[in-house]
């Protein structure tokens, strides 16, 4: 069912209109999302604390698909990668099941040189023990570095998922011990299926970092914006959103035209930083470029960019639970 914006949520009174935040419900607590507006630096990259872990991250953060997953595009995504670290970016999101790994490998070409630069993350998409300590390995060798900073539970969709990960021989298993042993420094999940599933997740686990989808056309259906954020900020977790061009679905000449309209409407939110993937330099240069330049949207602005996407968001979020 088509969900109405709600202006409402938006502008509510209190101290969530007066630290301009926006998204929470008035009986939040907003001391996280205050900090994450108040830590914004200009005239070069913007930077946030990501959650818990007190890391400074880049508003904008490179995402280990397009290009750099696809086979035979060695040099372009070397390039894209060290661009990405020249212009200021010091996070990068991958995954063993990005192009059965060759975007780890790609990345681990850069990371032998400038590993230290990189507030590094992966991700494991099995849910057992053994497999997950199997998939690490691998990443590790791929990524051609001895830890990452952010491992993660790939693709967190369902109640099996959660009953799975959180078994006796399951993946939330293998991530402590990795954890305890040094090769990782911090926990996280991410998902794009079901806020209800993901909001379960990290009221049952102590997650440091939380990977969710967010664009312009989430309010429509089953939005990541309002709970699940919501707790999200609680926690003080580190909030990394995602899907923010939908794969380029989110523009249409009757809807959302340009990327400034897509990032403006996420960086509006508390988050701490948002990943893309990259498919040419010039794209990578301007998204930089437009992040530089931010000022977050006030009320009356996000509902006019979520309206743009009214009749379209089924589309913009085909990668949502059901419909």
């Amino acid at each position: 069912m088509n969900q109405k914006y709600d202006r409402r949520y938006f502008i509510k009174t209190g101290v969530a209109t007066a630290a301009g935040i926006g998204v929470l419900s008035q009986t939040a607590t907003l001391t996280n999302a205050e900090k994450l507006f108040a830590n914004v630096t200009r005239g070069t990259m913007p930077k946030r604390k990501l959650g818990k872990t007190g890391f400074n991250v880049g508003l904008f953060s490179l995402g280990g698909q397009s290009t750099i997953e696809t086979p035979d595009k060695l040099e372009e995504s070397l390039e894209i990668i060290n661009r990405a670290l020249d212009l200021g970016v010091n996070y990068i999101d991958t995954a063993a099941a990005y192009g059965r790994g060759i975007s780890e490998k790609y990345i681990g070409e850069v990371m032998k040189e400038r590993r230290d630069e990189v507030f590094l993350a992966t991700k494991s998409h099995d849910r057992s023990y053994d497999g997950t300590m199997k998939m690490f390995e691998e990443s590790l060798k791929n990524l051609q570095t001895d830890h990452v900073d952010l491992y993660q539970v790939h693709n967190v969709r369902t109640q099996d998922d959660l009953d799975k990960m959180f078994a006796d021989d399951g993946v939330m298993k293998a991530f402590e011990k990795l954890r305890d042993e040094g090769a990782v420094r911090f926990l996280g999940l991410s998902g794009h299926r079901d806020p209800k599933i993901l909001k379960k997740a990290i009221e049952q686990y102590d997650y440091d970092c939380l990977l969710m989808a967010l664009n312009a056309a989430d309010i429509h259906h089953a939005p990541f914006q309002y709970e699940l954020l919501e707790t999200a900020v609680k926690k003080n977790l580190g909030i990394i959103a995602m899907k923010i061009p939908a794969r380029g679905r989110i523009f249409r000449e009757d809807g959302i035209t340009n990327m400034e309209q897509a990032l403006g409407y996420v960086y509006s939110f508390p988050i701490s930083t948002a990943i893309v993937g990259i498919t040419t330099i010039d794209q990578l240069e301007e998204n930089i470029q437009i992040t530089r330049n931010f000022e977050k949207y006030d009320a009356h602005k996000m509902e006019q960019i979520a309206s743009l996407t009214g009749h379209y968001y089924e589309d913009a979020s085909w990668y949502k639970m059901q419909w």
